[in-house]
């Protein structure tokens, strides 16, 4: 990859993706964990991609409980071995933040920009409360969503000035003690707030759904109260307890048992921070020389790496993993990750061809070409079926002439 595309990396985006077994997998391999393909009952891996310049360079396979956080090191001293990477800067999601990650990335001179954690972080909504609304910056709108909607939902941005500092942020000891991990960003370089229209379209919709249900079961609870089916203190304070865990409703209610009458209202603190949560997320950076809409644009591009596991799971078949042995799962990986690497180049050289095919259109496109055997005059021919338009346009921006397979060499196995 270095010698021939002549890669140079600054920005390493990083991501992390599951798995799963039909079977039982690998022992101490195959292992139930956080699984992003919907299927916590079936033990996986942890497959991890880094891509630079759009090009996947390098993946890792782990045990499926393997946590996101802990693979970071790992992979950077990896880069720096196999490709000698000097200084890069690290782009990786809000799973990627620890104490450890930060520390060890500062401390060997690299940069780093990484999404924070919501609502497990103490500063993070002191930094939401100094949003100044005068001083959003529209974020550029792909053309994509232009062509989709006429007007397409805005993202906005802004620095947040880290001067005056929030009691959480003057007093990093007590935010360490309320939020564990708080210490790795207790005082970071620069810190963006991105406001998201479509975002919050969906995150409200999610928490009207969310307070509705909780409303219902808490109304449960005070009929029940009501009724007299429920009096003893500790067995009302249990069902409360339950409705509000059910659907997240902490986040938005609060009760009270006042001379037996049981009351439920919406929580003033909790339900603020949540509203001032919505829509929006927190990214951070070392690096001076980025703009806000800079810091912006480089962190969506971890879209590309979700882009490639889509890719390796669906139409390179990653998913699932019938193998038994562990030396076999990581060459069914290895498969899917080098299928990745040779369908950018493809779609490299259809770009560069100003041909308009997917990578996967183009694929199906040359499924037509084939190599036939055919019988005249009782002689025996081999040829190549016509291929179709777009067929033809895949092999011009390959530069592929000759669509006849060689011949094996004589004398030698050949595998058909």
């Amino acid at each position: 990859m270095r010698d021939l595309f002549s890669l140079k990396p600054d920005l390493v985006l990083y991501d992390i993706t599951s798995t799963y077994f039909e079977g039982a997998g690998p022992e101490d391999f195959a292992k139930h964990g956080y699984s992003r393909d919907g299927k916590p009952q079936n033990v996986q891996v942890v497959v991890g991609m880094v891509m630079v310049a759009g090009w996947p360079i390098a993946h890792h396979v782990w045990a499926g409980n393997r946590i996101d956080a802990t693979t970071v090191q790992e992979v950077v001293a990896d880069l720096r071995t196999r490709f000698a990477f000097g200084r890069v800067v690290f782009v990786g999601d809000r799973g990627m933040v620890s104490d450890d990650n930060i520390e060890a990335l500062t401390r060997d001179g690299h940069g780093y920009l990484v999404g924070m954690k919501r609502r497990r972080n103490a500063e993070l909504d002191g930094w939401l409360q100094k949003v100044d609304e005068a001083k959003w910056l529209d974020c550029p709108v792909g053309i994509t969503a232009r062509e989709k909607k006429e007007n397409p939902p805005r993202t906005r941005v802004q620095e947040i000035d880290l001067s005056a500092a929030t009691d959480a942020e003057a007093d990093p000891d007590a935010a360490t003690a309320a939020t564990p991990g708080a210490a790795a960003v207790a005082s970071p370089r620069r810190v963006f707030v991105i406001d998201s229209d479509e975002r919050r379209s969906y995150e409200q919709a999610k928490r009207t759904q969310a307070m509705e249900r909780t409303r219902v079961k808490l109304e449960s609870v005070r009929r029940r109260v009501a009724d007299g089916e429920l009096t003893d203190a500790a067995r009302i304070g249990a069902a409360a307890e339950r409705a509000l865990r059910a659907h997240k409703g902490y986040r938005y209610f609060a009760w009270k048992l006042h001379e037996g009458v049981f009351e439920f209202f919406e929580e003033p603190v909790h339900f603020a921070r949540e509203k001032r949560l919505e829509g929006r997320y927190v990214i951070s950076t070392t690096e001076t020389s980025l703009s806000a809409l800079d810091a912006v644009a480089l962190y969506k591009q971890l879209t590309e790496v979700e882009r490639g596991f889509r890719r390796m799971k669906d139409v390179l078949s990653m998913r699932p993993v019938y193998h038994q042995v562990e030396p076999r799962v990581r060459a069914h990986i290895f498969v899917a990750a080098l299928g990745l690497l040779l369908q950018t180049l493809l779609q490299h050289r259809l770009d560069a061809a100003a041909v308009d095919l997917s990578a996967e259109q183009a694929l199906q496109a040359l499924e037509t070409v084939r190599h036939v055997r055919f019988e005249i005059g009782g002689e025996s021919r081999t040829g190549v079926s016509a291929s179709n338009l777009r067929a033809r346009q895949v092999l011009n921006a390959l530069a592929i002439t000759n669509v006849r397979p060689p011949n094996p060499p004589v004398g030698d196995l050949t595998v058909m």
